[in-house]
């Protein structure tokens, strides 16, 4: 295994690149039409082009990526997350081209990434479980007959996915419907299967994690838990290890089942087995997921176990290191970690002030923060641009201390420091979550709050009154310009707003007053516009119907999140000439309402 080949982009590709390369391996980046520049390009000892702007097009091609790794004398594929690390296909294609796989055999991730037959297996291993289908449902008719036995809210979940992807929660028998349409189309998209299967959904619970590494030789080791309850779309934004305030019971319970389950499985590699916790103490399965996970550096720095270095010993056939089966050994006997406890925040390109919509764009400056216990994991320089056609991540910032406290300490300073400019991120959503009592639980178990659905009920209100979020908006909208002048001595970054340089060159040329600032316009209070550059999916209103404000108008796609646009106010809705699949731009008009 002397040539790795790394089937994705971005920050995983730069982290799997770096393992291998401290391991003595050869690495070969392959790269979107629009990638030609990033990080993990240069950083690879040999690039491929894709020939391609789009995931279907270069990182989701077979063909294209095995092509690659003939060509350049590849003998061995690491999938990273995402694209096509769960595809089953793609793995024995790897294999039966006589290439290492880096990860669980094929077999492996077809029974567990087939969400129902995962669940049989943790029926027959005896896993704490929620009431669910036995398999994947016909129809929306069928969803509604589960609910009417086991009640509402229910999950709609596609069978062979992940990472929130084709899941949808429905709360009221009316939704039933879209939802179920919208679950099948996405699980379509990303994974190219619709099958859907339903659960009871647990309201208000905890998201909790076991990350296990399991090697050819029969041992499964258990190196960490974590806890990823901060979440927005069913996409996390917050993990931390070990998970806090977790009962002696429930840490055991999940130890056991998840090494349990990826035994029975005959699991070989690194994964994760996820749990959902109820406020009442329900514990119960969710998924596996047969891949690296994005949040697997909390449990790195707490373990202190270099996760893709584990993946890269265990498909040369060696044995766990001996951290992995300390840090096993630990977890269960103690619950205690030599590393101490560890948070991640994943630095998107999103808006929180508008539900955290994708905001593709430059980047113009990338400023990590640094000192004791900072960690940066990124794809990202100054100066490149995250594309609309993947994901929005721009950075992991990773803090860690000596207990939960002093990670907290240590992340409200590094968060400070940071500094992004060029796009929105959800850096003011961080900062702001650091200020909630909910999260923070200054008092213990009962005082920590929060749960998969937090964000959008409870933080909701006091996200938009933060402080940090106000800011931010501001800046948006005032178009501020930076500059560095000098005061007392010392050189300062000033951000002014454009309409205020505005104002002050038109006094300093005695100008038209009515030149300053911005020139005033009226809104059009009747259009639909979409929130973010991307694609449209559908409709879901006529052209010529008369809908309600707030009635949902059409459905858009960016950066692999589907958005519902709603109506700003009643009316009868004239669409344009915009057909499913067409390009969007940011502000661009949908349809008017008259």
């Amino acid at each position: 295994m002397t040539t790795i080949l790394i089937a994705n982009r971005g920050e995983i590709a730069v982290r799997v690149i770096r393992a291998a390369a401290e391991r003595g391996h050869r690495t070969v980046a392959v790269y979107a039409d629009q990638d030609v520049t990033a990080l993990y390009v240069e950083l690879a000892d040999v690039a491929v082009a894709l020939h391609g702007a789009t995931a279907p097009q270069t990182y989701l091609d077979q063909a294209k990526v095995l092509a690659a790794a003939e060509e350049t004398g590849a003998e061995a594929i690491h999938p990273g997350y995402g694209f096509l690390s769960e595809n089953a296909d793609f793995a024995r294609a790897v294999i039966d081209a006589g290439m290492t796989w880096i990860g669980p055999t094929p077999e492996t991730i077809e029974r567990l990434g087939d969400k129902v037959a995962a669940r049989a297996l943790a029926v027959q291993v005896g896993a704490p479980l929620a009431p669910g289908t036995d398999g994947p449902v016909s129809g929306a008719e069928e969803v509604r007959a589960f609910a009417e036995e086991h009640g509402l809210p229910v999950v709609i979940k596609a069978a062979h996915g992940g990472g929130g992807r084709g899941m949808r929660v429905v709360r009221a028998s009316e939704d039933i419907d879209d939802a179920h349409a919208s679950a099948v189309r996405e699980a379509e998209g990303a994974f190219g299967r619709g099958e859907c299967f339903v659960e009871r959904f647990l309201d208000r619970p905890r998201h909790v994690e076991a990350q296990v590494v399991a090697d050819a030789h029969g041992e499964v080791a258990v190196v960490g838990i974590r806890d990823c309850s901060l979440q927005r779309r069913n996409q996390k934004l917050v993990e931390e290890a070990p998970a806090p305030f977790l009962s002696t019971e429930h840490r055991l319970a999940v130890l056991d089942s998840a090494r349990d389950i990826c035994a029975a499985a005959g699991y070989v590699g690194a994964g994760t087995v996820e749990y959902l916790l109820s406020p009442d103490g329900v514990l119960s399965f969710l998924e596996v997921n047969t891949r690296l996970q994005v949040e697997h550096p909390v449990t790195e720095e707490t373990a202190r176990v270099d996760l893709v270095a584990e993946q890269l010993r265990i498909a040369a056939g060696e044995p766990l290191s001996t951290a992995a089966r300390r840090a096993a050994a630990e977890l269960r006997e103690t619950g205690v970690l030599d590393g101490g406890h560890a948070i991640e925040f994943r630095i998107n390109a999103e808006e929180p002030a508008h539900g955290f919509l994708p905001t593709p764009g430059p980047v113009e400056l990338l400023q990590p923060p640094t000192g004791p216990g900072i960690r940066v994991d990124t794809g990202v320089r100054s100066g490149d641009e995250v594309s609309g056609a993947f994901d929005s991540l721009i950075a992991k910032l990773i803090v860690t201390g000596p207990d939960r406290a002093t990670a907290l300490r240590r992340a409200r300073v590094a968060l400070a420091e940071m500094r992004v400019e060029g796009v929105p991120t959800v850096l003011p959503f961080h900062r702001a979550v650091l200020e909630a009592d909910d999260f923070l639980a200054a008092d213990g178990a009962e005082s920590f709050r929060v749960h998969t659905r937090w964000i959008e009920t409870e933080f909701e209100a006091e996200l938009a009154e933060s402080e940090h979020l106000a800011a931010a908006v501001r800046h948006r909208e005032q178009g501020m310009r930076r500059t560095t002048v000098e005061i007392d001595g010392r050189a300062v970054s000033l951000g002014l707003p454009g309409g205020l340089l505005g104002l002050l060159g038109a006094a300093s040329q005695e100008a038209d007053p009515r030149g300053a600032g911005e020139p005033g316009r009226s809104e059009d209070d009747g259009a639909v516009t979409s929130p973010v550059a991307g694609t449209l999916v559908s409709w879901s209103a006529e052209d010529g119907d008369d809908v309600e404000e707030g009635a949902p108008v059409v459905v858009v796609e960016a950066m692999k999140m589907e958005s519902t646009v709603r109506a700003p106010r009643a009316g009868t809705l004239h669409r344009e000439d915009l057909a499913p699949g067409s390009s969007l731009n940011a502000g661009q008009v949908l349809a008017r309402l008259r």
